[in-house]
């Protein structure tokens, strides 16, 4: 690869991407993150770090606003616009180049977005004390800015598959339904369900959200224990461990699957154009 012709196309796209945005009003994503964080906000935030399942319900909340607002950010940009993609492909473009400027792009998108529905939860959450690491303020937002541009990432990919607009949006549903259920907080997984969470946002989001809060602590009671006097703390989780390790480990998880979506997108064109 021509590493000044990368960098020259990269540019070139980042700049159409950002003028067709200011041209078709893509602050209307802005206006959604603000409107779903407002609400998820208000709803958990008077419960948040009360108790063991308040808190956990609390965070998957946040987890499944930042996928489904990540995935709808993109999961139209490509596929309505394959037809120019493929002549400009035939020409000489690099799709490197045409991906890497809308993961930047998206990830511009993405860090605002991700500024909007902290801000909207730190006027109903009090976020402070230390986290596993870092202070546990800045530890919710890197996740919550991982979660939401690696959704931003599968739904580019969707739109990389996708033949039109219209599959894209029927597809999304179930795509988002998958994060849902396989993040391991509505259902307990086991066997093949377990494997494939392994492979879902929501898992690590969740994860990271619980190594932060530290879920298995005992300063959060158990709503159990309000029916069974008797029951003080069911097992720890180890997915949650307040550590530094499982911290990383979920961060990285998440790194590596937005990574995953970055070259499969590029692989998916590469496929869709050959020989056409």
């Amino acid at each position: 690869m021509n590493c000044a012709c990368f960098r020259v196309q990269t540019g070139v796209y980042f700049n159409k991407l950002r003028r067709i945005a200011f041209r078709e009003r893509s602050w209307r994503f802005i206006i959604f993150a603000v409107i779903i964080s407002f609400a998820v906000a208000a709803v958990v935030g008077e419960d948040m770090f009360t108790t063991y399942e308040s808190t956990k319900s609390g965070f998957f909340s946040f987890t499944s606003a930042a996928i489904w607002i990540g995935v709808f950010n993109s999961v139209q940009c490509v596929c309505r616009e394959h037809e120019i993609i493929r002549s400009e492909y035939r020409s000489g473009a690099m799709l490197t180049a045409y991906i890497t400027a809308n993961a930047l792009w998206q990830f511009v998108i993405c860090f605002i977005q991700t500024c909007i529905i902290f801000g909207a939860s730190l006027i109903f959450v009090d976020y402070s004390g230390e986290g596993v690491l870092l202070p546990a303020l800045t530890e919710y937002f890197i996740t919550l800015l991982i979660l939401t541009f690696g959704a931003d990432m599968l739904g580019l990919t969707i739109s990389c598959a996708a033949p039109d607009p219209t599959a894209a949006m029927t597809v999304m549903p179930f795509v988002l339904i998958v994060q849902l259920i396989m993040g391991g907080v509505l259902f307990d997984l086991s066997g093949w369900s377990r494997a494939v969470s392994f492979l879902t946002f929501s898992k690590w989001g969740m994860n990271a959200f619980g190594a932060t809060a530290d879920f298995n602590n005992e300063r959060f009671p158990l709503r159990l224990s309000q029916a069974f006097p008797n029951v003080t703390r069911l097992s720890s989780e180890s997915c949650y461990e307040h550590t530094g390790a499982n911290l990383l480990t979920s961060w990285g998880a998440c790194l590596l699957l937005t990574a995953a979506c970055y070259f499969l997108c590029i692989g998916i064109l590469r496929t869709r154009y050959r020989g056409r």
